[in-house]
């Protein structure tokens, strides 16, 4: 498997990942902050949906963009 391809593969698991988290947010704090749950699941769901992308066009997503965080 090229180096590339792995690469991919990595950023669509993020993304993945990221967008499950969105939906666990929704699932966890809907009935206590309904307004609250939405923006957050929508700003990490938004990021893992392109991470999702960005690896299936094979282009740098949101995520790569940010840089090494600490």
């Amino acid at each position: 498997m090229s180096k590339l391809s792995l690469h991919r593969i990595v950023t669509a698991s993020f993304g993945a990942f990221f967008v499950a988290v969105a939906l666990l947010i929704l699932a966890a704090a809907w009935a206590a902050t309904p307004i609250e749950a939405a923006i957050a699941a929508l700003i990490i769901g938004g990021l893992g949906a392109d991470a999702i992308i960005g690896a299936v066009r094979d282009r740098r997503s949101l995520l790569s963009r940010i840089g090494p965080l600490p």
